[in-house]
């Protein structure tokens, strides 16, 4: 080969090279895209969020992986990456925070002021009860004071009684007191026996409430009176009058009970938890319903020492002045004792969600994060609870919209025990499916009673249990008898929930028979 015609082949495959790096590079600008379908598949376009699961749109323990509806045909609700939250608490966007109108406060010492409430009635003060009662036989000649309720002064008269013992005796005093001042200048045993015979008749008349004006007059010659006069020991009501005019009365036998009711007594009775907030001399307002707007200021003058086992209460006396005798006894009363205490460590009243078992609170942790705390309560105040474990000085607590963010919480910590977490208990939530019948419903709990299938995905046998309904529709949503298809969580250790169920075809005459 010349020179000349090698020089033309290489200069050929020069342009040859050239053209195929250019028709390489052209086709990489132009050509069409390829790629695995598969893998395009699991990878979400590119701006769009990634779809996690599809949580039910009544907060119950349930997801699924594919879009489905409720058994009242609400559709479940996307929740997307980032959206989740691990463990027990809850994360909220800013507009869920603000559309729920959450508000959380700090947690602080404060002075916990109380007010023990309890119900009483108006009682006679027993200490200015006066009873009149003879210590002879008698018969009542005349009446002064005939009607129960009437006022009556102290000293007023109240009857006059004939008794003849009594008329013995003072004639026997007279006598012996008579004949003692003649027989001065007797032998010393005449003048003691008449002593002694005076002393006597005076001691008796004395016993009998013969007053000393009346025995002065008999020692001076006096004439024995037929009649003595009873007469008010003390100012007040009568409140109970057995006497009536003629009336033949024994030693002993109540005629009337005379109550001053310038100061009354309220009997409250204070129930067991809150008896070691009350002391003596505690004030005391007081509210009756005769006088409804009105207020009486009292003071504890006595706690009873015993309790009431079947209303687990305790009395405490308190004291009241009757100014214009406007409180009556018997009356119904509301009584307030406030209650002072120390500096504790407390919530709202309103932070605390009480499930009966538990008490807990959401602590705020700010950008929308709540995390659900088990806290132990102390005393309670009237706006505050104590709070002795589980928050500390300083954190914020929510006061508004807990129940909800406590709703979703829950839901939460249902959701992390399905995607590999854990629930509060430490046991993980997952949904089964099974078929089977709906044998009954119980009216009074809502329980279901199912035959099922056999459950692979617990190893369960075909049998009849007891399941408990999510919600009132649950339980409404097939009749008895009627063959099911339905979905369970285990909510506690043993308690099996259904949170969906529909109604499945009949098996035919042919899948009976096998």
């Amino acid at each position: 080969m010349s020179s000349a015609s090698f020089g033309k082949g290489i200069a050929l495959l020069a342009a040859l090279g050239i053209a195929a790096a250019g028709g390489y590079w052209y086709g990489g600008r132009h050509a069409p895209a390829v790629h695995d379908e598969a893998a395009g598949a699991a990878q979400p376009a590119k701006g769009e969020r990634k779809i996690l699961y599809y949580r039910n749109p009544m907060g119950l323990p349930d997801i699924s992986q594919t879009p489905k509806k409720d058994s009242m045909g609400m559709d479940y609700i996307p929740v997307y990456e980032g959206e989740e939250e691990a463990g027990t608490g809850v994360k909220l966007s800013t507009a869920k925070v603000q559309r729920l109108g959450v508000r959380s406060v700090a947690v602080e010492k404060r002075l916990l002021d109380a007010t023990v409430r309890a119900t009483g009635r108006v009682e006679v003060d027993e200490r200015r009860l006066a009873t009149i009662t003879p210590k002879f036989e008698g018969y009542v000649e005349k009446l002064f004071v005939n009607t129960t309720g009437q006022y009556v002064a102290r000293g007023a008269p109240l009857f006059e009684a004939y008794s003849p013992e009594l008329l013995a005796t003072q004639r026997e005093y007279a006598i012996a007191a008579q004949g003692l001042a003649q027989v001065g200048g007797a032998d010393d045993i005449t003048v003691a026996g008449m002593k002694r015979l005076a002393e006597s008749a005076l001691e008796r008349l004395r016993n009998w409430d013969v007053t000393d004006e009346q025995i002065a007059r008999l020692a001076a010659g006096g004439a024995p009176q037929r009649a003595l006069t009873f007469r008010a020991p003390a100012s007040g009501y009568v409140i109970e009058r057995k006497v009536t005019q003629g009336m033949r009365f024994m030693p002993g036998e109540m005629l009337y009970q005379i109550a001053d009711l310038s100061t009354v007594w309220v009997i409250a009775d204070v129930f067991e938890q809150d008896i070691g907030r009350v002391r003596v001399g505690q004030p005391a307002v007081v509210r009756l319903e005769a006088y409804p707007g009105s207020r009486f200021d009292g003071r504890v003058t006595y706690v009873y020492p015993t309790l009431k086992a079947d209303t687990r209460s305790a009395q405490v006396r308190i004291e009241l002045a009757n100014r214009g005798g406007r409180i009556k006894p018997a009356m119904y009363a509301q009584v307030e004792l406030p209650a002072a205490g120390g500096s504790v460590v407390a919530v709202p009243s309103s932070a605390v969600i009480d499930s009966g078992t538990r008490q807990i609170v959401l602590v705020d942790q700010g950008e929308g994060r709540f995390e659900p705390r088990d806290v132990k309560l102390g005393a309670r105040g009237d706006e505050f609870v104590a709070i002795t474990e589980g928050v500390r000085e300083g954190e914020r607590v929510v006061v508004s919209a807990n129940f909800l963010i406590d709703a979703e919480s829950n839901l939460q910590a249902a959701l992390g025990g399905l995607s590999g977490g854990t629930d509060v208990a430490g046991k993980k939530q997952v949904t089964h499916s099974a078929t089977g019948t709906l044998d009954d419903v119980d009216a009074g709990s809502g329980m279901l009673l199912i035959t099922h299938e056999p459950i692979d995905s617990l190893k369960w046998p075909r049998m009849t249990m007891e399941f408990a309904p999510a919600n009132e529709s649950i339980a409404k949503a097939v009749r008895p008898g009627a063959p099911i298809r339905f979905e369970f969580v285990e909510r506690n250790a043993g308690e099996w929930v259904v949170t969906r169920i529909e109604a499945a075809p009949a098996p035919s005459a042919a899948g009976a028979k096998k």
